[in-house]
């Protein structure tokens, strides 16, 4: 037998090797080997079973080990693999490599715990004599003789103050037998203790969820490939027909993949779906899988779904490559958000990859958002997805009044900037009163974004980084959150030495700050990545605002996205600028998705919710169309500006970034690159630039990038790889391509 392995050793290749006899029946495609790679032994993943065109057979090396009886991907893993590399211009030992977890590859030991019972009971004349001689083995022996299943060993053996060696004595007479169990580390196995209890049964459908779920359950029996965007208004119940949906696949003997799009959402994630499946699937487990879980979760997951014990898996962007057996149903919620977006090589798109691992093995992806991605809603539109409308909230809720603060005029009143607006002060004054919650947005960290002096003008800037410092008043530091540069606030301008410093811009510390001295009394809570620095704060402080433990929640972007709590009903966005005013074609559609997600957390119970958005520009079109939560007027706008500037969906975009520490350098090898494409591909792309990136150094590297324009990413990405391949690059100068780009920064 003869294998081609993708050798996981830093190159591209696909190398052959003989398996031994007694390897033979474990070894398949997706097998997890160990190889000879010169003189160490690497790690490998089998692709094809049969010979080289090109090697005499007789000269191959054999394979060393098989790690697991089972493949480590499955066919449609390894196919998908394969697809990423080639799309996305990744080496297919990255894909591989982010597949299968890091447990799994570097050898994390599985937990076993040894369990003791009794295997014979004694004679009267061996009880005495055992007695006599070992007086310990028989306390151990009597103890167990009354116990009706077998115990923890080190439990039974702390209990009757006994040794190992008397136990081991005792097995070897056989009189008591010992199991080895394998103990599962279940990651939230908690979670139901934490104030994430959710109703088990399913609720009552409305009309509209109804025919949303009929449809699901009817495509879902077919077990073919399809695509549906379930486009639902926030608090439209969403939710329950994923779950539907997920107990229609398991009926039909599938198994599911349910992402979220960020790691915080993951235990109510988990909540519900756990205590849907016990009431309603008794015996189907759900795998929490995501890269913050600690390396034994991560294994026993891994193990748990790939030898087909579990059939249910629920996590962030990784989940996607769950060994799920017999995948039938992909659920992406929120499918519009870009952390479903991977930042280093691979750099792949979560949802893209969802739709194409449910095309490799014949499942249904249900795409579900309140504020859908236009790539989605066009693909939606051109009848290439189905498309699934839940336009009301549940039991009739009216959906939030939206009133939009003109900060020109309240900075002009207040002679200076303000956090807190007095329309959004005297909202949250009330709501204290009533008792009710609040929530308070603002997508930027720390105390102020920059420090300047008054009397030179001088801005603290980063060192390393094209940005300025940010203003940390709870350590008195600046700190730059790009590099993480960090030192002390400085009380006199560090370049005329005046004592007149200004701070310039919100942040989350400034917010809590305004929000203490508006309400004294108030319970505060601030939850962005400075606070949430310890394990499982995150799920603590939710828990606790939850049962109503605190009053006024101020955050970034962590909350404001797929919570749910009844009791809020004022959320407020303290600057809905912030996500506007950047050089990216796709800041108007953030700007829009963001405003409708965030007011979606206020009015999800019985009382009526309110937001107020603090603009400087409340005449923009993002803000108007989110103030009367009108997603097509606005898509059908933006689809507009997309299509007269060919910005995607329209076309496919490429960005191809370059590095490097001397900018002159950088600049002529990223002019002479472009135009060596201009020749060779011109006629089959636009190319825009090259230009220097809009933050132009990071961590001292100079950054330029190109733009191609493409009507198919397939038809270019192979020749645009091999002329890069193919290129002079000097050793100083990095480059990078980032196909379909979610950060043009």
């Amino acid at each position: 037998m003869i294998v081609g392995v993708h050798p996981l050793a830093g190159f591209d290749k696909l190398l052959h090797y003989k398996v031994p006899e007694g390897l033979r029946s474990a070894t398949a495609v997706g097998s997890l080997v160990r190889v000879p790679v010169g003189r160490t032994l690497c790690l490998g993943v089998v692709g094809v079973v049969g010979p080289p065109e090109d090697f005499p057979v007789d000269k191959l090396k054999l394979v060393a080990e098989v790690i697991y009886p089972f493949p480590a991907l499955t066919r449609d893993l390894l196919q998908l693999s394969r697809w990423m590399a080639g799309y996305y211009a990744a080496a297919m030992d990255t894909v591989i490599e982010t597949m299968i977890p890091a447990a799994v590859r570097h050898g994390a030991r599985v937990k076993e715990r040894t369990f003791i019972s009794l295997a014979r009971k004694l004679t009267a004349e061996e009880q005495a004599a055992l007695i006599k001689r070992a007086p310990s083995q028989h306390r151990l022996y009597a103890f167990l003789e009354k116990q009706l299943k077998a115990h923890p060993r080190e439990l039974v053996l702390s209990r009757t103050k006994t040794s190992a060696s008397s136990a081991r004595a005792l097995v070897e007479r056989g009189v008591l037998k010992e199991t080895i169990t394998r103990v599962e580390r279940h990651a939230y196995s908690d979670e139901l203790s934490h104030g994430e209890l959710v109703a088990s049964q399913p609720h009552a459908l409305n009309a509209e969820q109804g025919v949303a779920v009929a449809s699901l359950e009817k495509t879902l029996l077919t077990r073919r490939f399809g695509v549906s965007l379930l486009h639902g208004v926030t608090g439209s119940g969403k939710t329950e027909v994923y779950l539907r949906a997920i107990q229609a696949a398991l009926a039909a003997g599938g198994g599911v993949i349910m992402l979220v799009p960020e790691v915080a959402l993951t235990p109510q994630t988990v909540a519900r779906l756990r205590s849907r499946l016990e009431a309603i699937a008794p015996g189907h487990k759900c795998v929490v899988w995501h890269s913050h879980l600690s390396e034994g979760e991560r294994l026993d997951g891994w193990l748990a779904l790939a030898s087909g014990e579990v059939r249910v898996a629920v996590g962030a962007r990784s989940a996607v490559f769950a060994p799920v057996r017999d995948l039938s149903l992909i659920v992406v919620d929120e499918e519009h958000e870009p952390a479903y977006k991977q930042d280093e090589s691979p750099r792949y798109h979560g949802r893209d990859v969802a739709v194409m691992r449910a095309r490799l093995c014949g499942a249904h992806c249900l795409l579900g958002s309140a504020t859908p991605s236009l790539e989605s809603h066009a693909n939606a539109l051109a009848g290439r997805y189905g498309l699934l409308r839940l336009t009301r909230r549940v039991d009739s809720r009216s959906l939030p009044s939206f009133t939009v603060v003109d900060m020109r005029i309240e900075v002009a009143r207040a002679r200076g900037l303000t956090s807190l607006s007095r329309p959004l002060a005297e909202a949250m004054s009330l709501r204290l009163e009533r008792k009710e919650q609040m929530i308070l947005f603002i997508n930027r960290r720390g105390y102020s974004s920059s420090m300047q002096c008054r009397k030179c003008g001088h801005v603290e800037e980063c060192p390393h980084c094209s940005v300025t410092m940010t203003y940390h008043r709870t350590d008195e530091t600046l700190r730059c959150h790009l590099c993480g540069e960090q030192r002390p606030a400085p009380v006199r301008c560090a370049k005329c030495g005046a004592p007149d410093i200004r701070w310039r811009g919100l942040g989350t510390q400034r917010v809590e700050e305004a929000v203490r001295r508006l309400l004294p009394r108030a319970r505060i809570e601030r939850m962005d990545t400075d606070t949430m620095i310890k394990k499982n704060r995150f799920r603590e402080i939710l828990g606790e605002f939850r049962k109503g433990k605190i009053d006024v929640l101020v955050g970034t972007q962590m909350i404001g996205k797929g919570l749910d709590f009844p009791n809020v009903t004022l959320v407020g966005l303290v600057d809905a600028d912030l996500s506007m005013h950047i050089p990216d074609f796709r800041a108007n559609e953030r700007t829009f998705q963001l405003l409708v997600q965030v007011a979606g957390r206020a009015g999800r119970g019985d009382r009526a919710g309110e937001v107020v958005v603090q603009s400087f520009t409340p005449q923009a079109e993002a803000i108007q169309f989110a103030r009367h939560a009108d997603y097509d007027g606005f898509s059908a706008a933006e689809l507009e500006v997309r299509e007269r500037f060919g910005y995607p969906p329209k076309r496919h975009l490429i960005r191809h970034l370059f590095r490097g520490t001397n900018p002159d350098k950088l600049k002529f090898f990223t002019e002479q690159w472009a135009k060596k494409v201009r020749e060779v591909m011109g006629g089959r792309m636009e190319l825009r630039g090259p230009a220097p990136a809009p933050i132009e150094k990071i961590k001292d590297e100079y950054r330029w990038q190109l733009w191609y324009f493409v009507p198919s990413v397939t038809k270019v990405i192979g020749d645009l790889s091999r002329l890069r391949d193919e290129f002079a690059w000097p050793d100083d100068v990095k480059e990078m391509l980032d196909v379909d780009p979610m950060n043009l920064v």
